[in-house]
């Protein structure tokens, strides 16, 4: 109701305050779709304000992280999620969020802890390494750039989420399609896309 007075007064710009929030799940889907339509129909601006990573992703063409009240980041869904400029982003934007990796960088390459490596191209030294779940495939053991002990298969049908005990790393979560290859308590190796890593400096900046 409140949308379609809006509307009627065909104003400059709508302001969307957390609309979605006090929806069940199956509706809040199909209001989304509604919005978006609406959107599309009316080429209007929309200012949308929701702590839902899913809406903003599905329904903004830029989005606008907020940090303690500062901006943390503009840009499109796509450049927030492949390039977030900081640690907070990296985490904020995804669902299962990124994994954040101690690291330690020199001329060319970067090290884990456990001997994994690979190549650096960064110019300042970095201390994390950023990979998202998707972005990481199972190996053999000893293979890749960390080893570790398969905690939880979460089957989520399309997908499944794997959290794997990565000792001194701690836990690293992969994402693969469909039903997972892996019990609890096998022994695997991560092997990173390594066209697709986020490295972070001591300030929690991107590097």
């Amino acid at each position: 109701m409140a949308i379609g007075r809006c509307i009627l007064r065909d104003p400059t710009a709508f302001l969307f305050d957390e609309p979605l929030s006090n929806l069940d799940a199956a509706l809040r889907v199909e209001m989304r779709l509604e919005i978006a339509k609406l959107h599309h129909r009316l080429q209007a601006t929309m200012i949308y304000v929701t702590h839902d990573q899913i809406e903003a992703m599905t329904l903004a063409d830029r989005i606008v992280v907020l940090e303690f009240g500062t901006i943390a980041q503009v840009g499109t869904p796509k450049e927030l999620y492949e390039r977030p400029a900081n640690l907070f982003v990296a985490q904020f934007i995804g669902s299962p969020k990124m994994n954040i990796l101690p690291c330690r960088t020199d001329a060319g390459a970067y090290h884990l802890e456990g001997g994994g490596t690979g190549p650096f191209a960064g110019g300042a030294p970095a201390v994390n390494l950023g990979v998202r779940p998707e972005h990481i495939r199972m190996v053999d053991p000893g293979a890749g750039q960390c080893s570790g002990v398969v905690e939880v298969v979460e089957y989520l049908g399309a997908d499944s989420f794997i959290v794997t005990d990565c000792g001194p790393l701690g836990q690293v979560m992969s994402r693969i399609q469909g039903d997972s290859p892996v019990k609890p308590g096998a022994r695997v190796g991560l092997s990173f896309d390594g066209e697709r890593l986020s490295f972070f400096g001591a300030d929690g900046l991107r590097v």
